[in-house]
Formats: C-alpha cells, structure tokens, sequence
C-alpha cells in the first residue's frame, strides 16, 4: 500500500462513495473518514420517514455495513470533529488536538439546519432534522395522541408532518409565508400539498409565525403573530439549511453560497476537493453555478472526486432530481425549474394523487414535477439530459402516449 492519503471529512452520502470509488478507481494508498458522528455514514431520507416510524433500525439504514470500511482498509475516525486545517502543513487538526496529515483532502460536510432565534427555543421538546440522534430525540416527544406543531412548510416540514401523523400525532405546520413550499415551486403544487395533507388531518397555518415557544421543563406551545396559541407536546423546526463551509472559509478558500469547486471537484486548492450540499459548482446543462441539496448530487460529485484524485480527470455532467415521499405520494423533480416562463399541467391537479407539471423558458424545457408520474419523471430525465423538449402544445393531452409527445 502507498504511503499516500486521502482524508475526508464529514460522514455524509458523499463520504460513503467516496470510500468505494476511490477504491473502484484504484486508489491505492490510505483513506481516513473523519466524522463529528459517531456512527458510520446512514442513508438521511429515510430519518424522516421509515426511521422516525420506527419501521428501520439504525443498522439497516448503513449505506454500506460496517465490514465495507474494513475490507477496503479504511481508517474510521468517528465521533470527532476537525477543527481546522493547515493548507501548508498539509494536515487537520481535531478536538483532541490529534492531526493527520494528507496527500489529498476532501471536504464532505454537507449542511446543517437553519436555527431558530425565538424566546423557548432552548427548551426541550423543540427539535430539528438533520442527524439520526435528532431522530431519536424527536420519538422521545413522540406519540398517539400528542401534539407537535411544525414551523416552516418546506419539504422537510410536511415529510415530518405526514410522518407523525402516521405515528397518530395531531400536527400543525405553521408557515410564515403565504403558502407551503412558496420557494421551491408554483401555486399549484403547493395547493396540490395543501389538500393532501388537510386529508390526512393535518393543520396548516399560513401567513403566520411563531414568536415564541412556551414552557416550564419542556414545550408545552407556541406563540404565533395573531394571539393564537398552538399547544405542543413537541416542536419540529424546519427552516432550512446552511452549508457547512467553516473549515473552508477558515482555510481561504474560494467561498460563493458554498465551497466554489470546479467541473473535477476541485477547490480553489487542487489538493483538496469537496463534494455534495456545501459545495457550490457549475452546472453545464444549465450553464451556471449552483448549490445543490440532494443525494444524487452528493453521490455523482463524490464519484467524479475519485476519479480527480486517481488522476481520471471526467467533468462533472449530472442532471440534477431530486424526491419526496408523503403517505402515498412520491414527488419526483428532474432539473432546475427557476426562470420559468411557462408551465404545462399533465393530469388533474385538483382532484386525485397523479400529475406532472412540466416547465419552460421561451419554450426549452427546464424541468419536471413527477407526482406519482414515474414514465414522466424517467422520461424528463433522458430528455433533459439529452437537451431536447417534449411537444409543449400536445403534452396535456392525456390521451396521448408520453413516448409520443418528443421534438427535437
């Protein structure tokens, strides 16, 4: 074995295949994951799902087991966290004061949730979604008959809410602006998530926000703008993330909305590289730079790091998708959507569970909104890829096969 070596940092997606693809790609020499968990890298989707559901234990959301590390002699360093890194000694320094040195550094760090600034927001019972013990922590508060208040309706809070639901909670979600999912996607979506979830018995308070959260030992309510008081036995907050950069930036490197990484992963420091949600990069299918928060972008960018590191210079080319699963809904997105000029709804929106809305700018195709529309969805997602558009004027006509609807 070389004496060269990888270290990564943060045990995310990204981190996982790293392991794998530099080993795939011929890697070598040493690797050494460092991560301030203290668990080996586990599939996060699942945390708001099957996970707080209690359906899958921690074992079986591994994305690879614990013998993976050992067969491919990777050092495991867990439970510690980097507190900086020396560009010119080429090392990272832990908590203990340990460092380690490298040939190659790869920042994994992904992001971390957007914290709350409210009176109570210390108390116990108020608990965000990020990391497995997070998780833990929330079926703690947890249960049939309990009440749990959701503060913000991004994807994050309406999984949570269709979760506890499932688990019997009586939920409200409460939103501050003046519909759910008002950044991410348009009116009809959002309406679509609106009705779904009132189905399942959830409240859903828009145009309001909390100003504070009440209690004695724990949470016991939330405070909203208009008087309204909102009893909880647990608060979920989800008001997004922030890339993890603070080691980057610390070490001067290019930051923009993320660590600025070039089409090989590659940072302003080639000697190190960073891959998934804390890096910011140039997409070539839509010609300009943006952050990512997604499985698929973590996981593709780690394999094209590998490959940099093992001296395969391939650019990164990945569409990005993304997915979410609410009761019986799977949302499947592929491609950007902003700067949108035009949009066209396949299937009946207001009624039922089963719609794609496609999206447009002077007529090419962005993107797509797949709801329980997987030939929509693996449709898009070849032809976004390839650049071509399915016929705008023909393609709400359901009586028409998707296959047939393509141009050129």
């Amino acid at each position: 074995m070389s004496d060269e070596r990888v270290v990564i940092i943060g045990g995310s997606h990204g981190a996982a295949q790293l392991t794998a693809s530099l080993r795939q790609e011929g890697w070598a020499g040493k690797i050494s994951l460092v991560s301030a968990e203290a668990v080996i890298p586990y599939h996060r989707p699942p945390l708001s799902k099957a996970y707080l559901a209690g359906a899958q234990h921690p074992d079986e959301i591994l994305i690879r087991p614990a013998n993976f590390y050992d067969t491919a002699n990777v050092e495991l360093v867990l439970g510690m966290r980097v507190v900086a890194i020396d560009r010119n000694e080429k090392s990272i320094q832990l908590t203990n004061g340990a460092r380690i040195s490298y040939d190659k550094l790869v920042l994994t760090t992904g992001a971390s949730a957007r914290k709350l600034t409210l009176p109570g927001d210390h108390l116990p019972g108020v608990l965000y979604f990020r990391e497995m013990k997070d998780v833990d922590r929330i079926r703690d508060f947890a249960g049939r008959g309990k009440r749990a208040v959701i503060i913000g309706g991004g994807y994050i809070g309406l999984e949570a809410a269709a979760s506890l639901r499932n688990l019997g909670m009586h939920v409200t979600i409460v939103e501050a602006l003046s519909r759910v999912l008002q950044r991410v996607t348009v009116t009809e979506i959002s309406e679509f998530y609106t009705r779904i979830h009132r189905e399942e018995g959830v409240e859903i308070l828009t145009g309001i926000m909390a100003t504070s959260i009440n209690g004695n030992l724990h949470v016991e309510s939330v405070s909203c703008g208009d008087g309204l008081q909102l009893k909880a036995d647990l608060v979920i907050v989800g008001i997004g993330v922030r890339p993890e950069i603070s080691l980057a930036e610390d070490a001067g490197l290019e930051i923009n909305d993320g660590i600025r990484v070039d089409e090989f992963a590659r940072t302003s420091d080639h000697d190190i590289l960073a891959a998934g949600d804390c890096t910011n990069h140039c997409n070539p299918i839509y010609q300009r730079f943006i952050r990512l928060e997604s499985v698929q972008n973590a996981t593709d960018q780690a394999k094209t790091a590998a490959k940099t590191i093992c001296g395969k210079l391939e650019p990164y080319r990945a569409l990005p998708w993304f997915w979410s699963d609410q009761y019986d809904v799977k949302l499947q997105i592929a491609g950007l959507s902003q700067g949108y000029d035009h949009i066209v709804i396949r299937g009946e929106w207001k009624a039922g569970r089963s719609f794609a809305v496609f999206y447009f700018k002077e007529r090419k195709f962005l993107a797509v909104d797949a709801i329980n529309r997987p030939k929509e969805f693996m449709l898009s997602r070849r032809l976004l890829t390839d650049g071509h558009s399915p016929d705008l004027e023909r393609l709400h006509d359901e009586a028409l096969p998707i296959q047939d609807l393509l141009i050129a």
